[in-house]
């Protein structure tokens, strides 16, 4: 089959095929004293030449289109950045290939570990709520530049801002200052009632799809725990975006209602109350708990983390183990072989597990041939 980009073997013709268009032309001296007789029959010749070279040449052409069909998902390669916890919930380290089961679909399949993506640069996008009720938990997140300093102190790290309310805002595109995006998280501004946290991630993806090859491509998304207004994501297009794309959704979430009970309890929302505490504040949570929590499925599809912080000293910690964790995973990856299209479900595991738990991608999307 010939490679791609190649025009196959009909397009090198060698001096005897040169040979047979010269006498499909009448250009060959030595033919021009022919007979009548003779003349006849190189006319039955040079029709049937002229049928082989075009079946040859339309032959050539049907291979050239028909290349093989490719699993269009990271050349072919799923990558799996597993995190592996103690029992004290630190890292563990000092695993290897061997010590990993990887099963997808049920199948178990052939893992390798990459052991030099210790030092990859981060590509990070940032997307924080601004909407609704989110600029009450600007107090809780300010010291989120300084804190991002471990990643971004990198080389070729970068990393991107948005922010969104009922639309998503490009705030900052991918930048090495840390400064730039320490100011920019210093200047959030509160929004409209909206929190289109769909809409938010399928933008995230596309930037990161766009990071440079070797880069680890990581979501920090800060929002509370329901999509609110959605229009231009569907959550089958997130979902295939997600499975499609090597990356890590790390979410940080605040829940409205119970932010707004212990902003109550310490005298910070009287501006929100209207004079009196709001009493369908616990009716309003129950009901929220019966509801889908966005980012924590999002998270558990990537292989991520979700914590839900109340407090400006619960966040700082909470950061200070993700930026700790990006680094601290294990790059496994393989290789699925004719995958059948649509959402694989995958599974990770410890041999030999003892008290350790690892934390992995559970999900990725194979496309069709046609796709």
């Amino acid at each position: 089959m010939p490679k791609k980009g190649h025009l196959g073997w009909p397009a090198r013709l060698n001096i005897g095929h040169w040979r047979f268009v010269r006498l499909l032309e009448g250009g060959d001296a030595h033919l021009s004293g022919r007979t009548n007789a003779n003349a006849g029959a190189l006319s039955v010749l040079k029709f049937k030449v002229t049928i082989v070279l075009t079946l040859l040449v339309c032959a050539a052409s049907l291979q050239a289109v028909g290349q093989d069909p490719t699993f269009r998902s990271e050349s072919n390669v799923v990558l799996i950045p597993a995190l592996v916890k103690n029992a004290a919930g630190g890292i563990a380290y000092g695993l290897t290939a061997k010590d990993f089961i990887v099963e997808d679909n049920g199948v178990v399949q052939g893992v390798r570990l990459d052991e030099s993506v210790e030092g990859e640069p981060v590509s990070l996008v940032i997307a924080v709520q601004t909407g609704r009720r989110a600029p009450r938990e600007f107090s809780r997140v300010a010291g989120l530049g300084a804190m991002l300093d471990p990643l971004l102190a990198q080389p070729s790290a970068k990393a991107a801002l948005l922010e969104f309310d009922s639309e998503v805002h490009l705030t900052r595109n991918f930048t090495g200052s840390r400064d730039t995006i320490q100011q920019d998280l210093e200047n959030l501004q509160g929004r409209d009632g909206g929190a289109v946290i769909l809409d938010a991630v399928q933008s995230a993806v596309q930037l990161l799809n766009n990071t440079p090859v070797g880069h680890r491509r990581v979501l920090l998304l800060i929002s509370e725990t329901r999509d609110q207004g959605s229009k231009v994501a569907k959550l089958d297009d997130v979902v295939t975006a997600i499975g499609e794309a090597n990356i890590a959704i790390y979410a940080l979430t605040f829940s409205p209602s119970i932010s707004q009970v212990l902003d109550t309890e310490r005298g910070k929302n009287r501006d929100e109350l209207g004079g009196g505490a709001d009493l369908l504040a616990p009716i309003f949570m129950a009901r929220q708990a019966l509801r889908k929590n966005t980012p924590k499925a999002m998270a558990e599809m990537t292989g991520g983390e979700y914590e839900l912080f109340t407090s400006r000293k619960s966040f700082e910690n909470l950061m200070v183990a993700f930026t700790n964790h990006v680094h601290g995973r294990y790059e496994l990856s393989f290789q699925p072989k004719d995958p059948a299209p649509g959402l694989h479900q995958i599974r990770v595991q410890l041999a030999n597990p003892g008290n350790k738990t690892v934390l992995a991608r559970n999900s990725y999307w194979a496309r069709g041939a046609s796709e």
